[in-house]
């Protein structure tokens, strides 16, 4: 059995017959891949022309490169522009958004690799990059081929040569090891991690800032200056990041709605749509094939 998990696109097939439902142009297109012999990577490519992606997360180093155009994107509190023959670089946990800054749009691929993946393949843990954009067109044209044959690999051993060479392309542009995080960092862990285990709750700011032991306003503070993001962006970005986990595992979208937090069916459609480019039921098509 071929190791990738979702329906399978020959050399130059379209990303998709049809336009996602929340998308306002005809041009814009995305789409994701798992391999199933290789859980914590999944693939993606897209063109996007006028979708603005809401902050969310992937819980996993986001490495890829722009192909054409440019994307603007609010990461780690600032604006940064990434050009056609530049890679992205960002860190597992960390909020962002995304939209095009031409009017064409841009066209790039990326892959979203947990960091247990990372260091397993690598033999190297901790890796952190203090940069979100580096512009080496000759990287970029590598680590597009080498997307492009991870997304094209039938078996297992071309798969994670190929993955092996793609994290050694992004090796020069990581920190390793990561500095020790610093109290303040410490003290916000424990609130996200309360976070992932009441995603189905009402929450309250005096609940969270009793668990960073803070004031309720200090605490908000605290965490926006650490995060670059409210809790409530923070708690919709870990709610979608779970409802992609679970239907990914096959969970049907109304059950993935209850259990991520939201309203309904229909809120998960909204809010997935926004953050990731496809509805629900598209994303899950794509991943379980």
């Amino acid at each position: 059995m071929r190791p990738d998990s979702t329906a399978s696109s020959e050399p130059g097939a379209p990303l998709l017959a049809g336009v996602p439902a929340a998308f306002d142009h005809p041009n814009d297109r995305a789409e994701f891949r798992h391999a199933a012999h290789q859980p914590g990577v999944e693939l993606y490519r897209a063109h996007i022309v006028r979708h603005a992606f809401e902050p969310h997360t992937h819980e996993a180093y986001g490495l890829g490169a722009i192909e054409s155009g440019v994307e603007r994107f609010r990461y780690r509190g600032a604006e940064h522009l990434a050009p056609s023959g530049s890679v992205v670089l960002m860190n597992p946990d960390e909020l962002h958004t995304g939209r095009a800054e031409t009017d064409t749009g841009w066209r790039y691929r990326m892959a979203y690799i947990d960091p247990d993946v990372v260091a397993r393949v690598t033999g190297e843990s901790g890796w952190w990059f203090d940069t979100a954009v580096g512009h080496d067109n000759a990287g970029a044209q590598r680590v597009t081929a080498l997307l492009d044959t991870l997304w094209q690999a039938r078996e297992p051993l071309a798969f994670d040569s190929a993955l092996y060479l793609l994290l050694g392309e992004f090796r020069r542009h990581a920190q390793v090891p990561r500095a020790t995080p610093d109290e303040g960092a410490q003290r916000f862990a424990l609130v996200i991690d309360y976070l992932r285990a009441h995603l189905s709750r009402r929450l309250t700011l005096d609940e969270l800032a009793a668990v960073a032991g803070l004031s309720p306003f200090h605490f908000l503070r605290r965490f926006q200056a650490q995060h670059h993001a409210t809790p409530q962006q923070m708690l919709m970005a870990l709610r979608l990041f779970e409802a992609k986990r679970l239907l990914a595992a096959g969970v049907e979208p109304a059950q993935v709605a209850l259990a991520a937090g939201l309203t309904d069916q229909a809120h998960l459609t909204r809010a997935f749509s926004r953050r990731y480019g496809v509805t629900p039921a598209r994303y899950q098509k794509q991943v379980r094939g």
